[in-house]
């Protein structure tokens, strides 16, 4: 059952910037390691892939933040609003299989975009998952609920 697509995809390599984090063509997810050439590839794999929904970002609009896509840390920006979600959901895009496995902490970084940042999407930030099966996720592809 489709429920969304996906808006963007972003990635930081090793030795570069994650705020905003760099806008990339498609995310090669690789299951037991992570996403290709992304610098937290190969650490925490329950934590390997960032899922946001757009609607984070608007509350952060209706706030009066203005956020450039990729300003929350997201590997994916869905459509839709991820945490509608439980823990567990898998979600399926083109071959690959993801599964949210946590909220996403908020981190003191997001106070460089703005100060009431971090208490504005406190419950909306993004949630972490695992590749459950490896697959090319880009721009557009449909998102199922498994």
């Amino acid at each position: 059952m489709t429920i969304g697509k996906v808006i963007n995809t972003f990635s930081a390599k090793k030795g570069q910037s994650g705020s905003p984090r760099p806008k990339v063509g498609n995310l090669n997810l690789i299951k037991d390691y992570g996403i290709e050439f992304d610098k937290f590839a190969n650490k925490d794999l329950n934590s390997t892939v960032m899922i946001v929904g757009l609607p984070s970002y608007e509350i952060a609009s209706k706030n009066s933040i203005v956020l450039q896509e990729g300003s929350l840390g997201e590997n994916i920006l869905f459509d839709f609003n991820p945490h509608d979600y439980d823990i567990g959901t898998q979600f399926k895009i083109g071959d690959s299989i993801i599964e949210v496995t946590q909220k996403c902490t908020i981190c003191n970084h997001l106070v460089v975009f703005d100060n009431k940042l971090p208490v504005v999407v406190k419950d909306c930030r993004g949630l972490y998952c695992k590749i459950i099966k490896s697959g090319i996720i880009q721009k557009d592809m449909p998102v199922q609920k498994v």
